[in-house]
């Protein structure tokens, strides 16, 4: 019983949280909890989602602390949750909130290939996480309220991604590029940051199967492609799953360097989107199923703790970034990545495992599924 049980006493705690400012991390639980009230009904998590939202969006649809001129992508996360409110309530001041930080997208900074500026403040820089932090939304806005033209914007903006950040050699993608080729941690040549950052390929590659999962199917031509980037990184990723765990390391690649150490939040979000990539029907479930189970597993049996009367959920990398130019320890080094803090309970890896926990319930659900193999027994014994 422990991830539910960890999850529950998780939404409760966040639920007594005093905020001051709008920001992803508790988008990425919010887009967690609504994962699990559309698995489960459990109505905790939609009482949660509406209970937060009362906090920050006034009857005009203002957004406390939000300011759109900063231009970040990292404030558009909390705002995916709103068409789900809006869906149920039709309560104009969602759909008005909406709005708000569609603007803030319309008017977002480009690079000269047509993708988001990361911030105001990383000029002409594209950012894995970046994708997971604006193309989801924007494809939801699409898909209730645009009238079809933003898909190939979208589309075009992953696209991107391949062209700028893809690594050729491993066939993963690097963390961030500098279309200035200016900034310290960029290569001269090719604008890359060094190294391979898990995180930041799990932001990746679940903003490809949430957009995908997003977009009609009458564009054919770019949910194709969605398609194949995801699968092709699915397969790519399984060279580089830790064969004793099923998890993954800090520094996808580096497996044998000293310091690197098996990462709790990459490896949540690579179960969320091998789980749903099966779901959805893109990947092969007799192979992609087994190997989110294997991380749902071990992360029941390896990443929990009990201190202080409190059960916790550990081995999360606290955050790692590039830059700006004043922050020049941000340098994308492997000794940087392997240097941060490394805690528990941080509210983006606990929403990856709870996001990758929902999955699995949806799964179950979808394949009607007591099949009986050992590893399904063991997680529904461990985690129902």
């Amino acid at each position: 019983m422990i991830l539910k049980t960890y999850i529950q006493s998780y939404v409760f705690a966040f639920n007594r949280l005093e905020r001051e400012i709008w920001n992803y991390q508790d988008g990425c639980v919010l887009t967690a909890m609504q994962e699990l009230y559309e698995a489960e009904e459990n109505p905790l998590y939609y009482q949660s989602i509406s209970a937060f939202m009362d906090q920050f969006i006034g009857e005009d649809g203002c957004i406390r602390s939000y300011n759109a001129k900063d231009y970040n992508l990292d404030k558009i996360p909390p705002g995916r949750v709103l068409f789900f409110l809006y869906g149920h309530t039709k309560e104009k001041k969602y759909r008005y909130a909406i709005e708000n930080l569609m603007e803030q997208l319309r008017s977002q900074p480009r690079t000269s290939c047509g993708s988001f500026w990361h911030k105001k403040i990383y000029p002409y820089q594209i950012w894995l996480d970046g994708l997971y932090m604006g193309m989801p939304f924007y494809a939801l806005y699409e898909k209730c309220f645009g009238d079809g033209n933003g898909y190939s914007d979208i589309i075009k903006q992953f696209q991107n991604a391949r062209q700028c950040l893809y690594d050729r050699k491993t066939g993963l993608y690097y963390h961030a590029y500098d279309e200035s080729r200016k900034l310290f941690w960029a290569d001269r040549e090719t604008g890359c940051s060094a190294n391979i950052w898990s995180r930041a390929l799990g932001w990746f590659f679940m903003a490809l199967v949430d957009c995908y999962e997003t977009i009609p199917d009458k564009e054919q031509a770019g949910k194709a492609y969605l398609k194949f980037l995801f699968c092709d990184l699915a397969e790519r990723l399984l060279k580089y799953q830790d064969s004793d765990t099923g998890l993954f390391y800090q520094l996808t690649v580096l497996q044998e360097e000293p310091e690197n150490y098996l990462e709790t939040s990459a490896s949540a979000m690579f179960a969320y989107g091998f789980l749903k990539g099966c779901r959805l029907g893109l990947l092969e479930t007799e192979i992609f199923r087994a190997k989110g189970e294997e991380i749902l597993l071990s992360l029941a049996a390896y990443k929990f703790s009990y201190r202080r009367g409190k059960l916790e959920l550990t081995g999360m990398c606290v955050g790692a970034g590039l830059g700006p130019e004043t922050n020049r320890k941000r340098d994308g080094s492997k000794e940087y990545y392997l240097s941060e803090p490394v805690i528990s309970d941080e509210k983006k890896g606990t929403a990856a495992v709870m996001l990758a926990y929902g999955e699995w319930m949806k799964l179950r659900k979808k394949q009607g599924d007591r099949q009986g193999n050992f590893l399904n027994i063991q997680i529904y014994n461990n985690c129902t």
